[in-house]
C-alpha cells in the first residue's frame, strides 16, 4: 500500500484532524494549528461542512435513496456517508492515489456496502464507470459534491462535469453541494494558503453561479442557504456564535 509522506502535510489528513479524527500525523496537526491562527473560522467551517453532509445524507436516505456517490471524498472517516446511512451503498471517489490506498484499507470492514474509486470528478465518464461496479445507476443515487467544486477553477469547466453527472442520474436522484461563496475578507497570502491545502487552485463563486451547478433540478427547501442554516438539528438560540456566511449549501432533486 502506498504510504503517506510523514514529513509533509496532506489535505485529506488535515481535514481528518479538523474533524477530530485520528488518521493524521503531527505535521498535519501543526499545519492546521497554523492555519487556524490565520483563519480562526477554518476548523469550525470544516465541522459545519461535515455536519451539513450528515444532515443531507439523512434527509436523502429518508426520501428513499440508498445509493451515494461521494466525489472528492478524501478519507472516509469521522461521520462519512456510510456511517450516517449504514443501510445504503456508498462509493467514495478521489483522484489522489495515496488517499485511494488508505481509503480502501479503511473501508475493508464494510465489504459490499462501501467502496472506493480512484478517479477525477472532471472526468465523469471514469467516475461513472467505476461507480457502476458498486451502484445501480438506473436507480436513484445521491451525488455528494461537498466542499470540492470551489477548488476547481472555471478553466477546468466543472460545470460540464457536473452536467454529465446530472444527465446520467436517474429520476429521483439528488445532488448535494457545499461551495465557498467569498473569501474577500482574507488577505491574498491567507487565501492562497487556505486553497493550497487542497492541492489545486480554485475560485469563489456567487450564489447564482453555485445555483447553476444544479441545472434545472429544483432545490429542496430551504433552497441554497448558509450551510449551518440548511435544516439545522435545532433552532438557533440568541447568543449562538455565527460562522461567516462563506459556505453555501443546497440539495437538488431530479424530478423528470
Amino acid at each position: 500500500m502506498r504510504q503517506f509522506d510523514h514529513q509533509r502535510p496532506h489535505p485529506a489528513r488535515m481535514y481528518d484532524y479538523m474533524l477530530g479524527g485520528k488518521d493524521n500525523f503531527a505535521v498535519d496537526r501543526q499545519a492546521i494549528d497554523q492555519l487556524a491562527e490565520l483563519i480562526p473560522e477554518a476548523v469550525p467551517l470544516a465541522r459545519a461542512n461535515r455536519a451539513f453532509l450528515q444532515r443531507a445524507v439523512r434527509y436523502v436516505a429518508r426520501a428513499g435513496v440508498d445509493q451515494f456517490l461521494d466525489l472528492g471524498s478524501g478519507l472516509p472517516t469521522q461521520g462519512s456517508a456510510h456511517e450516517v446511512a449504514p443501510e445504503a451503498k456508498v462509493v467514495y471517489v478521489d483522484h489522489d492515489p495515496v488517499v485511494a490506498a488508505h481509503a480502501t484499507a479503511l473501508l475493508r470492514h464494510s465489504p459490499g456496502r462501501a467502496g472506493f474509486v480512484q478517479a477525477d470528478l472532471l472526468d465523469p465518464g471514469d467516475v461513472l464507470a467505476g461507480a457502476a461496479e458498486y451502484l445501480d445507476l438506473d436507480r436513484p443515487i445521491a451525488v455528494l459534491l461537498v466542499s470540492i467544486l470551489h477548488f476547481l477553477p472555471d478553466s477546468a469547466d466543472p460545470q460540464r462535469a457536473v452536467a454529465v453527472l446530472r444527465e446520467r442520474a436517474a429520476p429521483g436522484s439528488h445532488l448535494v453541494i457545499t461551495h465557498a461563496t467569498t473569501m474577500a475578507n482574507l488577505e491574498d497570502e491567507e487565501r492562497a494558503r487556505f486553497r493550497g491545502s487542497s492541492g489545486r487552485g480554485g475560485t469563489d463563486r456567487s450564489p447564482g453561479q453555485i445555483r447553476a451547478f444544479f441545472g434545472d433540478w429544483p432545490l429542496e427547501p430551504p433552497g441554497l442557504v448558509q450551510a449551518t442554516d440548511w435544516r439545522p438539528d435545532r433552532p438557533k438560540l440568541v447568543g449562538d456564535w455565527s460562522l461567516p456566511s462563506s459556505l453555501m449549501a443546497g440539495v437538488g432533486k431530479k424530478v423528470r
